[in-house]
């Protein structure tokens, strides 16, 4: 496995990292975070020559000390660049402090001095983040743009790290989201690797509020904002089905309801259900399939009898959220359209078991000919497709994000059948560490998977073939080609 060699700068330093291409993104930050003395908490921010921000990952290009990339750090405790006249008292109170002990001492003691140090770097620190700027926030119209950081995925921590988010969410949720970053939001070059969970949820709250929501259904901002952070709460620390898998879902979703014009398609009830789907497709997924649940006789496989176990999960944790007067999105709807969201919901989750696939897609094929935005069954139909669509999506994104998804996808198939090895249990074939590749393993689901299921959303939405099934066929080719050459890397090894 071939090493990287990057060299960049850090607080004005010439630094040198190196690390195998075959590390995890988790592994490459925490080896940048030491580099930059940065706390568990701060914000790293990655800049290459031409001063564009770049993500911190294995696929970071190699370089060399004429072409260095500029390291920044970034306080994460955004409550305290909100409020610098509290560091100015303190400074105030330091300083008072000072002078009484020199009139009593005659000298100042070192845990002053070393107070006092700390106040000045966090100012420097603080001075350097612009009010927030960075964050492609307002706090009022007239403050300068920019971007997100990236961040390791994580969600379903302590109650202390939830309780951090929240604090961050609840901060972040009173600024102005940028209108390019509004309109990024809307497309599926969209790059989930630059935001962290509050700020995902931010962009959420963006989503439901854009689409008029909060009007339409009467949901009160407060109400919206503990769904959201339930729903984050109920996403488990795992490497592929975690929270920002949820976000990357409903994301998709929301550029596609805007790409196809459904605003003017479909009612708005019908939106906020394939919305609310996606959202909430995976909750408390545990990040083994259903054909381990039923294997294994788990509980969720007993409870569901074998049907679709986690599926089943994902709606019974949804409605269970919802059941929180506090997180109740739905609780000033009439009892009909209560029912229709409820009803549409488990049908649209539901749809994304893989194991019905076929069954969906060949409904879709055949109301296609004649298809009707007003006939309740095509567009039921049509609902499930678009969720199952945005679910399995991440190939139609640009390379850059989709294969670090990928990634972590296998690293999740893996876990299974090593456990199903070290249970006796049957292993699933496409999840052993063994036999699969990584190109093969995306090769024969973009073929027979996502470009099928692609190919005939776009005969209803034409405009998806430059967003969707382009993106899609380039991922097949370079997947094929990777595949080909690992082939030929393995046969001039054997001879």
């Amino acid at each position: 496995m071939t090493t990287k060699v990057i060299y960049f700068t850090v607080n004005g330093k010439l630094e040198k990292a190196e690390f195998r291409s075959d590390c995890s993104i988790a592994d490459v930050k925490d080896l940048f975070r030491a580099a930059a003395e940065a706390g568990p908490h701060d914000i790293l921010k990655m800049y290459n020559p031409s001063g564009s921000m770049v993500n911190i990952s294995p696929r970071l290009e190699a370089n060399d000390m004429d072409s260095c990339y500029r390291l920044e750090v970034v306080a994460s405790d955004l409550q305290s660049v909100a409020v610098p006249t509290e560091l100015d008292s303190m400074e105030n109170r330091l300083h008072h402090l000072e002078s009484k002990v020199l009139e009593e001492a005659g000298k100042t003691p070192d845990i002053v001095f070393e107070l006092k140090s700390q106040v000045e770097a966090f100012k420097r620190k603080l001075e350097n983040v612009k009010h927030l700027s960075w964050l492609g926030l307002f706090k009022d119209k007239n403050e300068q743009q920019a971007k997100f950081s990236p961040k390791t995925r994580r969600s379903r921590q302590n109650v202390q790290e939830q309780e951090r988010v929240r604090r961050q969410f609840l901060h972040m949720s009173s600024l102005q989201v940028t209108e390019e970053v509004r309109e990024h939001l809307k497309t599926p070059i969209f790059d989930n690797w630059q935001w962290e969970e509050a700020e995902m949820m931010v962009l959420l709250q963006v989503m439901y509020t854009d689409l008029d929501f909060l009007m339409v259904f009467h949901i009160e901002l407060e109400v919206l904002q503990n769904f959201l952070f339930e729903v984050y709460c109920h996403y488990n620390n795992i490497p592929f089905h975690n929270f920002q898998h949820c976000f990357c879902v409903t994301q998709m979703m929301y550029g596609l309801i805007w790409l196809t014009d459904l605003r003017n398609k479909l009612e708005r009830i019908d939106l906020f259900i394939m919305l609310t789907s996606a959202l909430c497709h995976d909750l408390d997924h545990p990040g083994y399939n259903n054909v381990y649940q039923i294997n294994a006789q788990t509980d969720l496989a007993l409870r569901y009898n074998d049907i679709s176990p986690l599926e089943n999960h994902h709606c019974a944790i949804a409605f269970g959220i919802l059941s929180k007067p506090e997180c109740n999105i739905l609780k000033n709807l009439s009892s009909e359209q209560y029912k229709q969201v409820r009803g549409g919901m488990i049908k649209c989750i539901l749809a994304t078991d893989m194991a019905r696939h076929n069954e969906i897609l060949n409904k879709f094929k055949v109301t296609l000919p004649v298809f009707d935005f007003k006939n309740k069954e095509h567009k039921e139909v049509l609902m499930k497709i678009m969720v199952k669509v945005s679910d399995i999506s991440n190939e139609a994104r640009p390379m850059a994000v989709a294969e670090p998804w990928l990634d972590c996808l296998l690293q999740e198939f893996f876990n299974q059948s090593d456990t199903e090895k070290l249970k006796g249990l049957p292993v699933t074939p496409f999840m052993d560490r063994d036999k699969v590749s990584k190109p093969s393993s995306q090769t024969n689901f973009i073929r027979f998977v996502l470009l099928p299921l692609f190919t005939e959303l776009t005969k209803l939405f034409p405009c998806l073939e430059q967003h969707i099934l382009e993106p899609v066929r380039r991922a097949l080719e370079y997947y094929s080609n990777m595949e080909k050459a690992t082939q030929e890397e393995a046969g001039a090894t054997k001879s």
